[in-house]
């Protein structure tokens, strides 16, 4: 009788939180799968598409999921699509995270945006498609177009490494530091 108490309440818990995020309207960002692109859009210069690309950059050390191994990254993000982290695990060894392969920022149009800029990723299963540090996905479009405030806002920090079965899958917590992720 408890467990399925539990089941409703959770369920009723998870339909509040989605009715809240489907209130929330959608934003006006860019994305730029580099700073040359960036400056060719309409309503960009040099200087704002440069400054938001070096917050992406900046962002993407602290947001990018993290791996154990290089083969788990790739299993992930493709071959050749990772690289080491400047962050090292206890035990003094290398992490893994992929390639930043474009930046998401708020729309300069109007100078009016409250989101700042974040780094893309494609995964291997999904390559048209740009996808935040917290697996969310945004699209395959560059220019200007319209996200969901909840993913405009920048990802939640990662503070421990990841073993493999899938970028966006459920994690739980093991022993280590180390999350697992299941199908």
């Amino acid at each position: 009788m408890k467990r399925s108490r539990s089941l409703k309440l959770a369920l009723m818990g998870a339909s509040a939180l989605t009715l809240t995020a489907c209130d929330e309207p959608a934003q006006d960002v860019a994305i730029f799968e580099n700073v040359a692109q960036c400056e060719k859009e309409v309503g960009f210069d040099r200087d704002a598409c440069e400054a938001n690309f070096k917050r992406a950059e900046e962002e993407h050390i602290r947001v990018a999921p993290k791996y154990a191994s290089a083969a788990d990254c790739e299993a992930d993000f493709g071959a050749q699509q990772c690289e080491i982290a400047p962050q090292r695990t206890q035990d003094g060894g290398s992490v893994f995270m992929p390639l930043m392969m474009g930046y998401m920022m708020g729309s300069m149009l109007g100078n009016t945006s409250r989101f700042g800029s974040q780094p893309l990723y494609r995964s291997k299963d999904d390559p048209s498609n740009f996808r935040t540090g917290d697996n969310q996905k945004v699209g395959g479009r560059t220019g200007v177009t319209k996200v969901p405030a909840q993913i405009a806002k920048a990802p939640s920090t990662k503070t421990s490494t990841v073993s493999r079965n899938g970028f966006g899958a459920s994690a739980r917590a093991v022993s280590g530091g180390v999350r697992s992720y299941g199908g």
